[in-house]
């Protein structure tokens, strides 16, 4: 694939983006509206662990959560995937098999994403191999900053390559990217070299998702859609932690993008800490007085 991207992709009304952002967040939600947002939340999450102190023993708790993140009476709903690095892949497999819930693995050198690339594809396709059908890559950020599109969009259409089955989350690391100009040009790359779904960050630089980047993210999907009737999914990670943030951007979501975006199939949050708030605010609605977070177990 040339490149002639650059001057095709449409620029950024920085004021503008972040106005509309700041609307989304004086919306008033009624009690029941609520209730039935944050529980379609949890069904986006993808619990994750990426720590070097990961073991079996914290997957292990952690599958458990998104199998059952509350107790039954709550009503709410498993969590979409638990993400882990490589090696831990197999394990996580064996604990979710035939829940429905996906294994999601950074691979590619995450988080830097500065190792060569025959080792991250051979990180990608262990992975795979291991049981993962969700790859997390992140992209050269520092090939992009340099105008080195061309690179980017061969990386990651050879991740694609070696993904085989398993759906491509392509991350941009928006913290570093710098403009909103180039979230839209990465955006519009990673659509158009294999990407099934865009992501916002690796969680370990801030700033990580907000509400302008992420809705700059949403805003080429649906252009995208609207110009070939593909649809791509959106990944907002990292410093998402209380409910009230997860309605926020599920109601920008609906609102520029439509109903057919509010599913775990086309959205989702990577999810370290945002699951307890989330919690509490159901047994709230639920029980009529918030209860203390020690009663809820830790992912």
């Amino acid at each position: 694939m040339s490149f002639s991207l650059r001057g095709t992709v449409p620029r950024i009304d920085q004021v503008g983006v972040e106005e509309r952002a700041a609307s989304f967040t004086k919306r008033s939600i009624k009690n029941e509206s609520k209730r039935t947002g944050l529980r379609l939340a949890v069904s986006m999450m993808d619990l994750t662990t990426l720590e070097g102190a990961d073991t079996k023993g914290k997957v292990s708790q952690l599958c458990r959560k998104a199998l059952q993140p509350m107790a039954a009476r709550y009503d709410c709903p498993p969590c979409a995937a638990v993400c882990v690095y490589p090696n831990l892949v197999a394990h996580a497999v064996k604990e979710l098999e035939g829940s429905g819930i996906a294994v999601a693995s950074v691979a590619t050198g995450f988080p830097s994403g500065q190792y060569p690339l025959e080792i991250r594809l051979a990180d990608v396709r262990d992975a795979v191999n291991s049981g993962a059908s969700e790859i997390d890559m992140v992209i050269s950020r520092g090939a992009f900053l340099e105008g080195d599109l061309q690179r980017v969009s061969d990386e990651i259409a050879a991740v694609k390559e070696a993904c085989g089955e398993a759906h491509l989350k392509v991350i941009f690391e928006t913290g570093e990217l710098q403009t909103y100009d180039n979230v839209r040009l990465a955006s519009q790359l990673a659509i158009e070299a294999g990407a099934d779904f865009i992501k916002t960050s690796t969680g370990k630089v801030s700033p990580a998702a907000t509400l302008p980047v992420t809705l700059v993210m949403v805003e080429t999907v649906r252009d995208h859609f609207l110009a070939t009737g593909k649809r791509i999914g959106v990944k907002p990670a990292g410093g998402i932690r209380t409910a009230k943030e997860a309605l926020q951007y599920l109601v920008m979501v609906k609102e520029t993008a439509g109903d057919a975006w509010l599913t775990a199939d086309l959205f989702r949050f990577g999810a370290s800490s945002l699951l307890g708030d989330v919690e509490l605010q159901l047994a709230k609605l639920a029980d009529g007085n918030y209860q203390s977070a020690d009663y809820f177990a830790k992912g």
